[in-house]
């Protein structure tokens, strides 16, 4: 059975404590360039590559196509790889978010959409949409490996969607670990295969 490789593009280039889901900010090309060489040694050179049109991710995915320029004939932007909408926050320090509108959103995770953006529930349903695809269509039901570059709630969806299905998370429960940035989490496909959307 294949593998459904999520990498995590390298640091990105924004202050520390600045809400930037959505936020187009670029990553640092040093460890990008590290992060797609310590990666070349693990991806198999017939994989499938998708990746999040934000450009921290697009610097991975060009840097890892320099590395195994195999992955050049299957690579794919996928906007359902990005990360989540923050809407009005974008770009806001977390601190200067009012401490109301914080409250309301660990109040009802699944639902609220912060800054006016996106819901949980609707990221789980395109990261649903696109584990769906990505085992269908790049890898033919399990016989290719399958990289994604993308980030890290996109890779807690995944990790949600395999262990709990259609079920929406509480905040409490909403605690599963991501990659750090530049680094990757391997899972095989036949633990991924079936789900159905929330």
């Amino acid at each position: 059975m294949s593998t459904l490789w999520l990498l995590r593009h390298a640091h990105p280039l924004v202050d520390a404590g600045v809400c930037y889901g959505r936020l187009d900010v670029a990553a640092d090309t040093v460890r990008t360039a590290q992060a797609a060489h310590d990666f070349s040694t693990l991806l198999p050179a017939g994989s499938v590559l998708r990746h999040s049109p934000l450009r921290r991710c697009v610097q991975l995915a060009d840097a890892l196509v320099e590395q195994i320029p195999a992955l050049a004939p299957d690579r794919h932007p996928d906007s359902r790889l990005q990360e989540m909408d923050f809407g009005s926050w974008e770009g806001r320090p977390w601190e200067q978010i009012p401490r109301p509108d914080i409250d309301a959103w660990a109040t009802d995770l699944a639902t609220y959409a912060p800054g006016g953006g996106e819901s949980l529930t609707a990221m789980l349903r395109r990261v649903q949409q696109a584990l769906q695809h990505s085992w269908g269509h790049d890898s033919g039901q399990g016989l290719r490996d399958v990289v994604w570059v993308t980030h890290a709630g996109v890779i807690r969806c995944v990790q949600w969607l395999q262990q709990h299905g259609n079920r929406l998370p509480t905040s409490a429960e909403w605690n599963l670990p991501a990659p750090g940035y530049g680094q990757c989490l391997a899972l095989p496909w036949d633990g991924l295969a079936g789900m159905q959307p929330p």
